[in-house]
């Protein structure tokens, strides 16, 4: 099982190495995830993610979709993206991951992974904004 901290990732990055673990058959808990990092400049990602929450039924507006604003609902979004979800070795992968905001009660004080090939200081880029600031300018209340 793979407990990684979320702080200081970027999140597509992040996505992308939890998403093959996943298909390899590991269990992976990500904590921290509103501290989990999204490059570009704030106003472009808040416009986006504004817009893909204007995405409505035309027909009836209130049958949805619904759009997540928790930070952890959207990092396991993110993840799930990267799965072949309409597969059943995507779904099977998808059950395997956890994601927490904050560190729950039973991994503090567990060692907690960093993944060095999803780091931001990796980029050396000085732009980006948490998911948590992200899902509080949207709405979310967590």
């Amino acid at each position: 099982m793979l407990v990684v901290d979320g702080k200081g990732h970027v999140l597509g990055r992040l996505a992308s190495v939890v998403a093959k673990r996943l298909l390899e058959g590991e269990r992976v808990t990500i904590v921290n995830a509103e501290e989990v990092l999204i490059t570009g400049k704030k106003p472009s990602i808040l416009a986006s993610y504004q817009a893909w929450f204007q995405t409505r039924n035309l027909a009836n507006p209130r049958k949805g979709p619904f759009h997540h604003r928790r930070p952890d609902d959207l990092v396991r979004l993110t993840v799930r993206g990267m799965l072949p979800k309409h597969q059943e070795k995507g779904r099977k992968a998808y059950r395997l991951l956890r994601v927490y905001v904050g560190v729950p009660p039973e991994f503090q004080g567990k060692e907690l992974a960093r993944l060095p090939e999803a780091e931001a200081e990796k980029l050396g880029r000085t732009r980006f904004i948490k998911v948590g600031e992200l899902s509080r300018l949207l709405g979310a209340r967590f």
